[in-house]
């Protein structure tokens, strides 16, 4: 019997007969006089059980000599079949053993999908094909050759869209078009070149004014510094302490806070002659100071405090001893 007509015959059935209904009857009372004690400690056993043909005397007392024994309930099935009835044990084994098989059937497919290598199909679709990454090439086990003609596929497939859209064969998209708020297109590429050519006259103006404002001795050292660098390039690269023109050129620099460029006197050259000029002379210190072998004035920014080791006034401590030991020894020698 199929599984089918098995389930629509025993649970698929609208209606069935109705269950017939007990009789009850009545228990005769019992008349006896005196007490009735419930022991349940009676050996029953050992009494004989009445027998009664009814089903439904099972629940009445048990009565020996006097005592009533309640007799133990009986337990029903609780199970009620709607419908018709059970089936046999040989139609409910051809069920559970159809029921079985198709579970089997169930699991096997759903391993063999799970499992089984995916399958491409080239040049077409496959009813069992695996998904596709974003590359073009199918999920699973598959050969290089298979990958390599997939994602070959997929980017025909997409320079084909993007030629039909109008799209260029590299991916860019059309140039952008301008338009003005009057709506005239405009030409990005000649209002560029205009913005770099008022950027360039702005620059040259700059220039211009620049160099009008500077004076004829800046004019004379840049003119100085051209010629420099054009006389440069016929200089050797290595340059030692025997070049004449470098030690010059060092020996004329002025440096801030240099002390002995105060010494030095500036020389001006006229025409191919070398005179000598004015000592270079700043801002001295005003105030008392004690004197130093150089003679060098402290500068004018100084707070008056000796923070160096003593050195000096012991040089000159030692100098003035020395010279009031040669006048007392010339004395004495008179004095003789």
């Amino acid at each position: 019997m199929p599984l089918a007509d098995y389930l629509a015959q025993h649970y698929l059935s609208a209606s069935g007969p109705a269950p017939a209904k007990k009789r009850k009857r009545k228990t005769p009372k019992d008349t006896s006089g005196g007490l009735t004690i419930a022991d349940d400690d009676v050996d029953t056993w050992t009494q004989p059980k009445a027998t009664n043909d009814s089903d439904d005397d099972e629940d009445t007392p048990t009565i020996v000599g006097g005592l009533t024994i309640p007799a133990a309930k009986a337990k029903k099935a609780k199970w009620i079949t709607v419908g018709s009835s059970a089936p046999k044990d040989s139609e409910q084994a051809a069920a559970d053993a159809i029921l079985a098989s198709a579970a089997k059937e169930v699991e096997a497919r759903a391993e063999q999908d799970d499992d089984a290598p995916a399958t491409v199909v080239e040049g077409g679709d496959s009813t069992n094909a695996a998904p596709a990454m974003a590359s073009g090439a199918a999920a699973g086990l598959q050969s290089a050759a298979q990958v390599s003609a997939a994602v070959k596929r997929k980017q025909d497939a997409e320079m084909a869209a993007m030629k039909d859209a109008g799209l260029d064969m590299g991916g860019l998209a059309q140039q952008t078009i301008y338009r003005d708020a009057s709506g005239r297109r405009i030409n990005v590429a000649v209002k560029k070149a205009e913005v770099e050519d008022k950027a360039a006259e702005a620059e040259r103006k700059r220039k211009e004014e620049e160099e009008g404002a500077k004076g004829d001795v800046q004019r004379r050292m840049a003119e100085e510094r051209r010629v420099e660098l054009r006389e440069a390039k016929g200089m050797k690269v290595a340059r030692g302490v025997d070049d004449e023109v470098m030690n010059e050129e060092l020996k004329g620099r002025s440096r801030w806070g240099d002390v002995m460029a105060g010494m030095l006197t500036e020389k001006s050259q006229v025409g191919n002659k070398v005179k000598g000029g004015k000592a270079r002379k700043g801002k001295e210190y005003a105030g008392a100071f004690e004197p130093n072998r150089y003679g060098i004035r402290p500068g004018w920014r100084w707070d008056g405090v000796d923070r160096g080791n003593g050195f000096e006034r012991k040089w000159f401590a030692a100098r003035n001893r020395k010279k009031d030991r040669e006048a007392l020894e010339y004395a004495w020698q008179m004095d003789e």
